[in-house]
């Protein structure tokens, strides 16, 4: 209960210092806004999940190569997936998120101004535009693209159907899709709850999936593989029982 009061009365304050550091380091005279979007996301990551006492392994880190394009397909149950890859996550990312979050106050314009991507999955024309953004991220700036395919957060921690878009997007820049399983996070902070508590978040990377000579009419046979081995990875990932550490 503690803990809970301390994060409601500090998470106002926190996002607020770091929304406005980081619209002033991306001012058209910034010496280094490209250093400012990198790293404050990161710090404003790291210290919420501080202030609600939760850890983060990520297993596999070196399935990750910041030094090409790749595009990193996430189950999703609780906002703290998000907070656990920001926080901790190597090498430059772009997260692609649903369009509601743009209407976040002030933190929804500054997400934006670090370069991340809304998607309006509601227009079909919206959609392509925002994968198009995406796709120009990829092939210049080669950073890790980080797409939550179910679309939303699982009330149940099951995964749930996927979207085409992480699938279209991969075979239109030839980048690897690398999946990752996230656990622990919705014992931390369910869907439709307020409730928050201390815990360890495990972020298992898999083996990248290559979608090299894939054309578009095979998208739904790469998303059914990777959708096979985010299933997997989440099976073989232990489910912390002590708050403090992974199983």
């Amino acid at each position: 209960m503690i803990r809970m009061i301390l994060l409601v009365l500090t998470v106002a304050p926190v996002t607020l210092w770091y929304v406005v550091r980081i619209a002033w380091g991306v001012r058209p005279s910034a010496p280094d806004p490209a250093y400012v979007v990198d790293e404050f996301p990161r710090r404003w990551a790291k210290m919420l999940l501080r202030i609600a006492g939760v850890k983060v392994v990520i297993q596999n880190p070196e399935m990750l190569d910041p030094g090409r394009p790749q595009v990193l397909v996430a189950n999703h149950s609780s906002w703290f997936d998000v907070l656990a890859l920001a926080a901790w996550l190597p090498g430059r990312y772009v997260f692609v998120a649903k369009k509601e979050v743009r209407r976040a106050p002030f933190l929804g314009y500054t997400i934006e101004r670090c370069g991340h991507i809304y998607i309006d999955r509601s227009d079909h024309q919206k959609a392509l535009r925002s994968l198009e953004e995406a796709r120009v991220k990829l092939e210049k700036e080669k950073p890790t693209v980080i797409m939550f395919p179910e679309g939303t957060r699982s009330e149940t921690g099951e995964l749930q159907r996927f979207k085409k878009g992480a699938f279209v997007l991969a075979i239109q820049t030839g980048a690897d899709i690398v999946p990752a399983a996230i656990t622990g996070s919705r014992a931390v902070m369910r869907k439709n709850s307020f409730l928050i508590h201390a815990g360890t978040i495990i972020i298992r990377l898999g083996e990248p999936i290559s979608v090299r000579s894939l054309t578009m009419a095979e998208r739904d046979g790469l998303m059914t593989e990777t959708r096979e081995a985010l299933s997997g990875l989440l099976q073989g990932v232990a489910t912390p029982t002590d708050p403090n550490k992974p199983r």
